[in-house]
């Protein structure tokens, strides 16, 4: 039998077993993220992408960064290249903790820190940990994409509210007032419910006050999640959770084990010392300037080049707002015509967990300087005026 035989009958028999039937139905129902199909879409360098949640490359402290990166290597030797515990590195742990309690009031030690391969991965474990197929989910309405993708997998039962997610919620850029955070906890109080409060952009507040959190330490199963991403680097994807449910971690840190041992020891030590030997707020100071003259950018030409029909959030913080356009007008249809005129949003439908508004649609402001916002939304708004 000659080779070319052999590889003809081989290719005939893969050909008859179909991997689909081998799929699990957690996988086959969870579709793929719609923002990044659509960054790829949008990364022509002549598009003007209003679509990433991207922070701006500029805000990256890269040389502090090769810094701390050196000194890792010089003091901290093999330990920055072995493996670790599954917790994560037991001083950056206690630094978050400090942080939150500095910051709120609060007594969390690092005990109470878990350190994840991004505040994304909380969500994974959150699912597998706590979810069966068929149990109930409460999210905002609308939500985080990615959030619906992380519980689509174990196949739950989505349960739409109007608003969950506390500070510049993504999408809408929305934040609850104190009020409206009391009257949740107090909602909650007397449920054995898991809260989950995503705070990646508490950090980037640019207007207004900080408040507590609805959970945090005030419910039993409060858990706070955080993310050195947005305020440090996202290509690190280092995140954190944060609760005084240690039942509740215990469950989480064996997930964790099972997916991936422990989250990148060298990244981790390469952010404490990067955190030990600069200033965090001094920093922070900068990110937040630099997005409050892009939102006031965007919201600005919104005002000035957007249909008096449209509306529009304006953020206190964070990186995104949220439009909504008159109904009968699908932002989904409205998409490629906007990528023809070389700008990309993400349109609104995906945000949902059930059927949703099809006519609005999510801004990021943070990856443009204004001159470029400026033109991209009269470009936008243009293609919005002629669907109208």
């Amino acid at each position: 039998m000659t080779n070319e035989t052999i590889a003809t009958e081989t290719t005939e028999a893969v050909g008859e077993f179909p991997i689909d039937e081998l799929l699990s139905d957690g996988i086959t129902n969870t579709p793929p993220s719609f923002v990044r199909a659509i960054l790829k879409a949008a990364s022509d360098p002549e598009v003007t992408s209003f679509a990433g949640g991207l922070p701006n490359p500029i805000s990256f402290p890269q040389e502090k960064l090769l810094e701390s990166m050196q000194r890792v290597v010089a003091e901290r030797g093999p330990e920055a290249f072995q493996y670790s515990v599954t917790a994560g590195v037991p001083e950056l742990r206690a630094w978050i903790a400090d942080r939150y309690n500095h910051r709120f009031g609060t007594d969390y030690t690092e005990e109470d820190v878990l350190v994840t391969t991004g505040s994304q991965q909380v969500l994974d474990l959150l699912g597998k940990v706590l979810l069966d197929k068929g149990d109930g989910v409460i999210v905002e309405k609308p939500t985080y994409l990615a959030a619906i993708q992380a519980f689509a997998l174990q196949q739950p039962v989505f349960r739409e509210v109007e608003h969950l997610i506390p500070n510049f919620q993504n999408p809408t850029g929305l934040t609850y007032t104190a009020e409206n955070r009391e009257k949740v906890r107090a909602a909650l109080a007397s449920r054995n419910i898991v809260v989950v409060e995503d705070d990646p952009y508490g950090e980037l507040r640019f207007e207004g006050e900080s408040l507590p959190y609805i959970g945090g330490t005030a419910l039993p199963h409060g858990v706070v999640m955080g993310s050195f991403s947005k305020t440090v680097t996202p290509g690190f994807r280092m995140g954190y959770l944060l609760t005084k449910d240690h039942d509740l971690l215990r469950a989480l840190n064996t997930a964790k084990e099972a997916a991936d041992l422990h989250t990148n020891v060298f990244a981790q030590f390469v952010v404490l010392d990067y955190l030990r030997h600069n200033d965090l707020d001094e920093h922070l100071v900068k990110i937040r300037e630099l997005y409050r003259t892009q939102a006031r950018a965007m919201t600005d030409a919104m005002a000035e080049f957007f249909p008096a029909e449209v509306s529009f959030t304006k953020p206190q913080g964070g990186m995104f707002l949220w439009a909504t356009l008159p109904e009968g007008l699908n932002t989904m249809d409205l998409f490629p015509k906007a990528l023809e005129r070389n700008v990309a949003f993400v349109p609104g439908e995906p945000f949902y967990a059930q059927p949703g508004a099809y006519s609005t649609m999510r801004l990021n402001f943070t990856n443009a300087d204004a001159d470029t916002i400026r033109d991209g939304i009269q470009r936008l708004g243009e293609v919005i005026a002629a669907a109208l």
